[in-house]
């Protein structure tokens, strides 16, 4: 292989370790020239960093003696020389320089050395695996340690970089571990670049082979790529700006424009990891929908809050990341779910901060008209301890379950929700109250309903809804969204349950909600991945958004829930079919994975009816909504390709009638389907790309139908 550096700078710190030996042995057999540079040169500099094309700094052991005496001088010469165009790159233990160099100001949270007893290497983020520091491997899973030998490290676990991609985290033959971001992708402004490889990498003879050579030939392209005058050129997602500039995340969406089985009129993060909605708002005339998103992977970690935006809910466009951990901050292990509210005119964020073992509310503001960079309050946590009584539930993960945050005013005073559980009870939601308008002060009243135990053992995102004479408290308990209507007594405090239901059947959690500008209520509900972490991760992307749904309560005390009528917008080629079915299969004359189909049936003599989406080509593979029996049920097994995590058919009862009113949204891996004007049933469902045909038929007998079906375009910019 021919290697582009002429001339490489082999820094080191006093006597070389063995494993540094081996390391300077190796790229004086592979590349033309290589000087032996030690550090402290840098430092005070004697060294002229300029005549050298890339520079690599290797440290089994803990680097802190090195930059005892010249952190300094280090930082200078470093920033000089990659300002100057030049290439850094750092293995093992050297990833902990970062911080004190001043390339990153959060520096690997996980440092030592580890003995695995597997082989162990790089899991390559899909969306970079076209890096050429991974040239010439095709697979992302690339082995380069094998069992039983130490490993060094310094990688980033609880915490993400501030400011570098994270190229891939960690694997061994056990699983995959993709919150151990191992290697990382800095650019620098002025030019030149920074790559970290914390872990897994050994030059040893004893363990060079065989997987010792994958782990040397990444770090040969390594070299190769940071020496080159613009060592990321022709990358798919570009990686010359930080991960949360914007241009950065709509290149990811881009990217995965055509990903298979990624939604594309439910709203999806640009890549990576989403779950729960949060803070949502409609201000200065745009919505805002922010989300929980890890931007180091798909996968559950690191949580920050990610940005969407939209005038008229048909076109949205993504917006930088909104809230991230602060290393130092009671946020460090995440920026779990809140809201935003408007007091005296200006927003505010409520949102959980978790370190440790802790979870508590904490506080931003922003004089940022577009919403998209907030101050943390230096008093955070605003509610510094939690409620002693009722006991409140502790578990392995948290000294007490107290999190996520629904915030309203009435005459003159602020209310505020935290969902909970009680120790041997079940779930939970607390009540706090203040009259201080910055939202800082609170004072805690008590639980306004708790639960039996059927309902779940803590209680996530409760939301309280207010319509006319009545009350809609939803929460949700780990698998499923449980909705009361019934009347809320402030002053008692207490939750008055008049009726009771499940706000949708299927894979939908975690709604929250915002009012239009017309008054209506429009929620939103995350849908969970029924797919395999190796899956998800491989796929770039997990997670997506519910459509928005209008939500109300009519006077009766009955829960109402409908698409909202800007989807129209998104329409495009339309077809229709209307007249009696039989129990063959009726083809309709349009296909696609992005439909919306409205239809009503009746029952006439038949049992029921079936209609299939995402269907093969031969018809022997289909998502099934099936009516039958007073039951409404989506058989999904047959349509998905791949290891998915359930395939179990999903349903709900409705009331005996001969007709039923259903509109049934398809998007790629998602079948949202509203019954009538009041039940949903939400599926998630893996077709692959060829699946995109749609049929019905009756039951048992005969049935007529008046179907209208729709292409749906992509709601993004």
């Amino acid at each position: 292989m021919t290697v582009s550096p002429s001339r490489l700078a082999y820094l080191h710190h006093g006597t070389r370790s063995p494993e540094q030996a081996a390391a300077l042995e190796w790229a004086r057999d592979v590349l033309p020239a290589v000087d032996a540079v030690p550090l402290v040169s840098v430092a005070d500099g004697s060294a002229d960093l300029a005549r050298y094309d890339v520079c690599w700094w290797h440290a089994d052991s803990d680097p802190s003696s090195a930059l005892a005496d010249g952190t300094s001088g280090l930082a200078a010469a470093f920033a000089d020389y990659l300002d100057g165009g030049g290439g850094l790159l750092l293995t093992l233990r050297a990833v902990e320089a970062v911080e004190p160099l001043g390339i990153d100001r959060i520096g690997p949270d996980a440092v030592g050395v580890a003995h695995p007893q597997s082989t162990s290497g790089f899991l390559v983020h899909p969306l970079y695996e076209d890096h050429p520091a991974f040239a010439g491997f095709d697979d992302r899973r690339i082995r380069t340690l094998g069992p039983g030998h130490a490993s060094p490290h310094a990688r980033y676990e609880a915490l993400l970089p501030a400011d570098g991609h994270v190229l891939a985290g960690g694997f061994t033959d056990e699983h995959d571990r993709p919150d151990r971001s191992t290697v990382v992708w800095w650019p620098r402004e002025q030019g030149g670049a920074v790559l970290g490889v914390g872990a897994s990498l050994s030059f040893a003879d004893r363990v060079i082979a065989p997987y010792g050579m994958a782990g040397a030939s990444v770090v040969e392209h390594a070299l190769a790529a940071l020496a080159a005058p613009e060592p990321t050129a022709g990358m798919r997602v570009p990686v010359e700006r930080g991960y949360r500039d914007v241009e950065h995340l709509r290149a990811m969406r881009r990217a995965q424009a055509d990903a298979p089985n990624k939604p594309t009129y439910h709203l999806t993060a640009p890549a990576n990891w989403l779950n729960d909605p949060n803070g949502l708002v409609h201000w200065n005339g745009r919505y805002h929908l922010f989300y929980q998103y890890n931007p180091g992977g798909a996968y559950h970690g690191s949580i920050h809050w990610g940005h969407a935006t939209s005038a008229d809910l048909v076109t949205w466009r993504d917006e930088p990341v909104a809230l991230s951990p602060d290393p130092d901050g009671p946020d460090r292990d995440g920026c779990w779910s809140g809201c935003t509210v408007v007091a005296d005119g200006e927003p505010i964020l409520l949102y959980t901060g978790g370190r440790g073992r802790d979870q508590l509310p904490c506080r931003a503001t922003t004089d940022d008209v577009d919403l998209r960079t907030w101050r943390k309050d230096p008093a955070n946590p605003v509610i510094a301890e939690t409620p002693t009584d009722p006991p409140l539930l502790e578990t392995d993960d948290w000294a007490t379950e107290f999190r996520d945050h629904c915030v309203w005013e009435a005459d003159g005073t602020w209310y505020h929700l935290v969902g909970s559980g009680v120790a041997g009870v079940g779930g939970t939601v607390l009540l706090y109250e203040s009259t201080d308008p910055e939202l800082r002060d609170w004072e805690y009243r008590g639980p306004v309903l708790t639960g039996d135990g059927g309902h779940g053992v803590v209680w996530e995102c409760p939301e309280l809804l207010r319509f006319n004479e009545w009350d809609l408290l939803h929460v949700s308990n780990g698998d499923h969204v449980d909705y009361f209507v019934g009347h809320l007594d402030t002053d008692t405090p207490r939750f008055e349950v008049v009726d009771s239901g499940r706000l949708d059947h299927g894979d939908f959690y975690a709604p929250q909600s915002t009012e239009a500008p017309d008054g209506r209520v429009l929620t939103w509900g995350w849908l969970p991945e029924e797919r395999g972490a190796p899956e998800q991760w491989d796929a770039g992307w997990s997670g997506a958004m519910s459509l928005p749904r209008e939500v109300w309560v009519d006077h009766d005390g009955r829960l109402h829930q409908r698409p909202a009528e800007e989807l129209a917008a998104l329409r495009g080629a339309h077809e229709s079919l209307s007249g009696p079915l039989d129990e063959s299969w009726t083809d309709l004359d349009l296909s696609g994975q992005a439909l919306e189909l409205d239809l009503t049936v009746a029952l006439d003599d038949a049992d029921g009816v079936e209609l299939g989406v995402l269907e093969a080509a031969d018809g022997e593979g289909r998502a099934v909504v099936r009516w039958e029996d007073r039951e409404l049920r989506i058989d999904r097994a047959a349509a998905s390709e791949g290891p998915v995590s359930s395939v179990e058919p999903q349903w709900l009862h409705l009331p005996a009638d001969g007709t039923l009113t259903l509109r049934v949204f398809v998007d790629h891996s998602v079948v949202e389907v509203f019954a009538g004007d009041g039940a949903c049933l939400t599926s998630r469902v893996y077709p692959g790309e060829a699946r995109d045909g749609v049929s019905i038929r009756a039951l048992g007998g005969r049935a007529t139908v008046d179907l209208d079906a729709w292409r749906v375009a992509s709601t993004w910019e």
